[in-house]
């Protein structure tokens, strides 16, 4: 065991009592004496660059789908699950939801797995894991000489005031917090998967986030990535008003790309942050990585591989404001585009991008906007132009998932051609309801207001009666849903 610092050794204490690796020990303590020397973890404006142009997904020569098929029997495919979906309300893996047709999310990335041909393997917490390999398991052709998951770890909090691990008897789970997705690199080595994976054969990974199911394994981009000897490749997309707060690619003065997180950018620079049009491209989250490389750069950093801190100030219990302020030292996945000597990006489409992260998502994603394919991608309905709708509802209302099955009994209405829906107040939603252009339903009275059977709305705002809003027009019986 390597000596560490007085102050650091009731996290040392506490950490070995719940049986957490040397390694990943070290790791946080090369964190904490960050957070202890005053490294706020930002990255300034006057720091980096923005990146002009990057190579395009959907411009790819032809020939590199072949070189990417004949390399999927090396290449696993590693999914991030370790998410309860609590900020949704529920209470078990959020990979367990229903999302299409009535497949979860598990099963839709088990599916797909299976119909690219390479092995899945899920990056689960202590949380997710029992559940989730329950549902796998039921898929017997992905269970083979791997295991079919490794779990991420936790780490303590630390008192925003005493710099010590957080206290809080009331409920000591609340003392923990996850490392961040960059956790990866390090429960890889933890686990012993890196070794496993190596030790079989394997030279690629594709990782991406559970939640996001516009993330299939892309046969040109591995032969891309094959094909340029890359280390690391992010893809990224072109950022929306809707990425205005999504983690941006930049450049380093000295060239090298670089992620910054929102939390990562300074008060001052949030403008500069947030302009979509200097900052073109945000990180999908999905990755693709060379395996004998990060084994080389691991042995070389003696474990470390040094992730741009992230320091998130929260409270010990994020349901009590007033209760202990405490930050959580985190890592981003996507960073380890700046350790990588040679790294780069690619531009893909947005399809390749469709995460579930609050109800609003869920409902796009249920509605007709996005299509299950028959080799089990969700995609864009050819009427979106590349474009999904953009959803607010009422959070007061449809916050939780049982809330929006409560008011969506029938189903998703048709978003297919809705540029745009807000909802505010409550209503419940009855069948084949067609929403096309920018519809608002507004109801500002307690009681909740159905939406009848068969109603098309069209630029509008329902009932107009809420709501004067010009030249509205008459709400009419839709034909077809």
């Amino acid at each position: 065991m390597k000596s560490y610092s007085a102050q650091f050794t009731p996290f040392v204490d506490r950490m070995e009592a719940e049986q957490l690796s040397e390694t990943f020990i070290d790791n946080f303590a090369y964190y904490y004496d960050k957070l202890t020397a005053g490294d706020d973890g930002l990255i300034a404006e006057g720091h980096i660059v923005p990146v002009e142009s990057l190579t395009d997904a959907a411009r790819l020569p032809r020939n590199l789908a072949e070189i990417g098929r004949a390399a999927v029997e090396r290449t696993i495919i590693i999914k991030l699950n370790g998410g309860l979906g609590t900020g949704m309300g529920l209470v078990g893996p959020k990979s367990l939801l229903t999302v299409k047709n009535d497949l979860t999310f598990l099963d839709i990335i088990a599916r797909q797995a299976i119909g690219v041909g390479a092995p899945l393997l899920l990056m689960n917490s202590f949380a997710t894991n029992e559940e989730s390999l329950a549902v796998l398991n039921h898929y017997s052709s992905l269970c083979g000489r791997l295991p079919l998951s490794f779990l991420q770890h936790k780490q303590p909090k630390v008192e925003v005031d005493t710099l010590a691990p957080a206290h809080w008897p009331e409920d000591s789970e609340l003392e923990w917090c996850p490392p961040g997705h960059g956790d990866l690199y390090v429960a890889l080595v933890t686990s012993g998967m890196l070794d496993q994976l190596l030790a079989a054969g394997f030279e690629n990974a594709f990782i991406s986030n559970a939640d996001n199911l516009g993330a299939v394994l892309d046969l040109s981009i591995l032969g891309h990535f094959i094909d340029n000897r890359l280390p690391f490749l992010m893809e990224v997309a072109d950022r929306t008003p809707a990425d205005r707060k999504g983690g941006h690619l930049a450049r380093l003065k000295d060239g090298r790309l670089v992620l910054r997180e929102i939390a990562q950018c300074p008060d001052d620079d949030m403008d500069a942050f947030q302009d979509i049009e200097r900052h073109r491209y945000f990180n999908t989250n999905n990755l693709w990585l060379h395996l004998p490389t990060l084994k080389r750069v691991l042995l070389e950093r003696d474990f470390r591989l040094g992730l741009p801190m992230i320091r998130n100030r929260k409270t010990i219990d994020p349901r009590d404001p007033d209760s202990t302020p405490v930050y959580q030292l985190e890592t981003a996945m996507g960073s380890a585009i700046a350790v990588f000597d040679g790294a780069q990006a690619i531009r893909v489409p947005r399809a390749r991008f469709a995460p579930v992260k609050r109800t609003d998502d869920l409902l796009a994603v249920r509605s007709d906007a996005y299509i299950l394919t028959d080799d089990y991608r969700i995609v864009l309905a050819p009427e979106r132009q590349g474009t999904p709708p953009t959803i607010e509802l009422d959070e007061e209302h449809y916050r939780f998932v049982s809330d929006l099955d409560h008011h969506f009994p029938a189903g998703a209405p048709s978003l297919r051609c809705c540029r745009q829906l807000r909802v505010e107040g409550e209503f419940e939603f009855g069948r084949r309801i067609v929403l096309r252009g920018d519809v608002l339903l507004h109801n500002p009275d307690d009681d909740c207001r159905i939406v009848p059977d068969g109603l098309l709305l069209e630029d509008e705002c329902w009932p107009e009666e809420a709501i004067a809003v010009g030249d509205t027009m008459v709400a009419q019986p839709a034909a077809h849903p």
